[in-house]
């Protein structure tokens, strides 16, 4: 690695000093992107906000009423069920117990205490039945969502000030708990948590102060609510599920007397669903009664969960429309000799990608920056064999990228690939101008994740519902959620082809469940393993850590360039002096195109004390729109786990106008400060899916403790030339890359799938 390029000290700019907040681990950045699902909103404003427009609903609200319909219809066909299927009959002792326990509750009674003093359990199926596909939802159709009435604010407003709560608070509690919202905290004030960014302690006071003498720690209200906050956390974390152990330990903390009875309580009134699951063996299968030389009275190894019902019935409607893919004999479009001379003009994995999914519904594709050529040249090929095929990524800029490599590798995307590859504020790819001035041909077959589920994008659905296509391929498949994986699957035709494809060793997704990591440790389908790696002094450093090494890397350009600092104030001054001054002289690539990565946005050197940093050097104003001035670059986030770039244009009546990759934006002023942040520094979730000429990675001595090593190999990874690392947690990265895995998430997918699968 070099050494840092050459400086030019200048004024040092006004570096404004944090406490001691430290939002900084990526699981917290995770949280604030499930905020409106979780009731806790980290510090900074939740993200949760629909996108901006006037007159027709936008992109974001019609994709949040889409996502809702599909719950919805998910639900009814739960509901529809006539009974759970006859699994575990050969159970017994407290297995059994269990099975008979959740049975009860499905038939609305209460199960006994006693079943839960211990884990424990068994599959819980659903039987299956004919899928229904979704229907397309057209956002012109979608009703904007409605404020709570005045009168209805004003009733919860003294309510809560009777409580001792902030009144500021009315607005979200009435929308929150809807019709009635004052009665309903008057009778069981622990509904407080149900509204974001409220605590169990703090709901306990407000109970305090309504109830008087009635209100007490074994409060059965209590524990209910404290139950499904709880769960709610862990979705926050990424778990769909708890085992029933680690949350009543969790309930024990927070001053539960009698966990048992509060799970009970949430499960009998259907606010939480329990399970039991049967654990792997050995070898890797899961536990079956009926192998061979298990004796019926042998009681199989089980273990107990808890989960909310959104995120359990959304899993086991992914398990569903996965073995639908897997079982499926995908839509002859073109001929297997066809499809082996399509193989046979390529090589190496790329081949062995094409054959994969000439014969199979469902591939996994792994890979770094490099190895996204194969789905390029995979989508080429489908293309000439007539097939419908388009590619979904997680960003805008990664469909910008992915539709330039498209027209690079012969695939007749004319001007309107074009248009999409044209990013304000960085360079052209070198192929633009020569594609610009080629035939007009197909459109770029690329689209977001988003904007394929809302219709905004993409090839649009077919009568019945289904996307109007043969082949989906999904790029930076894990920051797939169990609930976009299960739309994007319920979305597909009997037929078509599905490719999930990505890097293993990124972040996993801001909302809950790992599909990808799940799907992969399955095995129910082929896997094809790139094995182009990616070039460079960049691609061995970010190499090596994905096998838990940094190592020292030759970088004869200046691509890597460490910078050491002693503190925080320091680690603010060396940052903007390199964004500002010493990249774009030494390495040639200027501001625009060089993104700020640092572990959280709180702290002395998160992404809030950067951003005002930058913003007085490259943009200065006095924040006159919301704290926005024109020509800010932002981060908008119009539905969670979403962050789109761009810039401020301007701002009027209708709110807050912005350019993001080419789309024009407007953000509702009521909307500004919940949705966008200024963007020259971002937090690496944000980052991911997406890649600049140069990045910037802060690592100020306070994120010790948030590193790990998906976290360094995500933000590591997102440069293309040049990687400058603002270092100030001494041996703490080289730890965190050897010895910091990934933490483990809680899911149920692996289980649902193993007795869908055909042998």
């Amino acid at each position: 690695m070099s050494t840092e390029p050459e400086t030019t000290e200048g004024a040092e700019p006004g570096t404004p000093t944090g406490g001691a907040e430290t939002e900084g681990a990526e699981r917290a950045e995770g949280a604030e992107g499930n905020a409106a699902r979780s009731g806790e909103v980290p510090e900074g404003g939740a993200t949760d906000a629909d996108a901006a427009g006037s007159g027709d609903v936008s992109e974001a609200e019609a994709e949040l009423r889409a996502q809702r319909l599909e719950r919805e219809r998910i639900e009814q066909r739960k509901a529809g069920k006539k009974a759970p299927i006859e699994a575990g009959t050969k159970l017994s002792g407290t297995a059994a117990d269990l099975l008979a326990a959740v049975r009860a509750v499905e038939s609305g009674e209460k199960p006994v205490a006693a079943v839960f003093a211990e884990p424990g359990p068994a599959p819980r199926r659903s039987a299956p039945e004919p899928v229904r596909r979704p229907q397309p939802v057209a956002a012109g159709a979608v009703p904007a969502p409605t404020a709570p009435a005045p009168a209805a604010v004003q009733a919860v407003r003294q309510v809560l000030g009777e409580g001792g709560a902030p009144e500021a608070l009315a607005p979200q509690v009435a929308a929150a708990l809807g019709e009635g919202a004052d009665e309903l905290l008057r009778a069981d004030p622990w509904q407080l948590l149900r509204v974001a960014g409220v605590r169990p302690e703090q709901a306990d006071g407000f109970a305090r102060a309504l109830l008087g003498a009635e209100c007490g720690p074994d409060d059965e209200r209590r524990g209910r609510a404290v139950t499904v906050w709880l769960l709610e956390q862990a979705a926050l974390a990424g778990h769909t599920a708890l085992e029933m152990p680690a949350l009543l330990a969790a309930l024990a903390q927070r001053g539960v007397p009698d966990p048992d009875s509060a799970v009970q309580d949430a499960i009998a009134e259907g606010e939480a669903l329990v399970f039991q699951d049967a654990l792997e063996e050995t070898g890797g299968a899961p536990a079956r009664a009926e192998e061979e030389g298990t004796e019926e009275d042998e009681e199989r190894p089980v273990r107990v969960l808890v989960g909310l019902e959104r995120y359990a019935l959304a899993e086991e409607s992914l398990a569903d429309g996965l073995a639908r893919l897997v079982n499926s004999v995908p839509k002859q479009d073109g001929s297997a000799e066809d499809w082996e001379r399509a193989a046979a003009a390529t090589r190496g994995s790329t081949a062995e990608l094409l054959r994969a999914v000439a014969a199979h519904g469902l591939v996994l594709h792994t890979g770094g920056e490099a190895s996204l050529t194969e789905p390029a040249a995979l989508l080429t090929a489908a293309h000439t064999l007539g097939l419908r095929a388009w590619a979904a990524t997680h960003s805008p800029i990664g469909r910008t990228r992915f539709a330039a490599l498209l027209r690079r590798s012969g695939h007749p995307s004319g001007p309107a690939a074009d248009q999409a590859a044209a990013v304000p504020g960085q360079a052209a790819p070198d192929d633009q101008a020569e594609t610009t001035a080629a035939a007009p041909g197909a459109p770029s077959p690329v689209a977001t994740v988003a904007g394929l589920l809302s219709g905004a994008e993409g090839p649009g659905r077919d009568a019945d519902g289904a996307l109007d296509l043969d082949l989906l391929v999904v790029l930076d498949a894990p920051q797939l959620d169990v609930e976009t994986a299960t739309l994007l699957t319920e979305s597909l035709p009997d037929g078509a082809r599905l490719v999930l494809a990505g890097d293993p060793a990124v972040l996993w997704s801001v909302g809950p469940g790992r599909v990808f990591a799940d799907l992969l440790a399955a095995r129910i389908c082929p896997q094809i393993a790139s094995r182009q790696p990616d070039p460079g002094p960049l691609g061995e450093l970010v190499s090596g850590i994905g096998v838990g090494e940094l190592n020292q890397v030759e970088a004869p350009g200046k691509e890597v360039v460490i910078v050491p600092v002693r503190d925080a104030g320091e680690a603010v001054h060396r940052t903007v002096q390199l964004v500002v001054d010493s990249v774009p002289r030494a390495i040639g690539v200027p501001a625009e195109q060089t993104q700020v990565i640092t572990p959280g946005h709180g702290g002395a050197v998160g992404t809030r004390v950067l951003n005002a940093a930058l913003k007085e050097r490259l943009n200065p104003g006095p924040g006159r729109f919301g704290g926005f001035d024109p020509g800010d670059r932002v981060v908008h986030s119009p539905v969670p786990g979403r962050a789109l770039p761009g810039r401020v244009v301007k701002a009027d009546a209708e709110g807050l106008h912005l350019s993001c990759e080419g789309e024009d934006v407007v953000v509702p002023k009521e909307r500004v400060e919940q949705s966008v942040r200024h963007g020259w520094a971002l937090t690496a979730h944000q980052a991911v899916g997406s890649r600049w000429s140069a990045v910037v990675v802060v690592l100020p001595g306070d994120a010790a403790q948030a590193l790990s090593r998906p976290w360094v190999y995500t933000a590591f990874g997102r440069a293309d030339r040049h990687l400058s690392v603002v270092h100030g947690v001494e041996q703490a990265l080289a730890r965190a890359v050897a010895e910091v895995p990934a933490k483990p998430r809680t899911t149920r997918l692996p289980v649902l799938l193993a007795p869908q699968i055909s042998s």
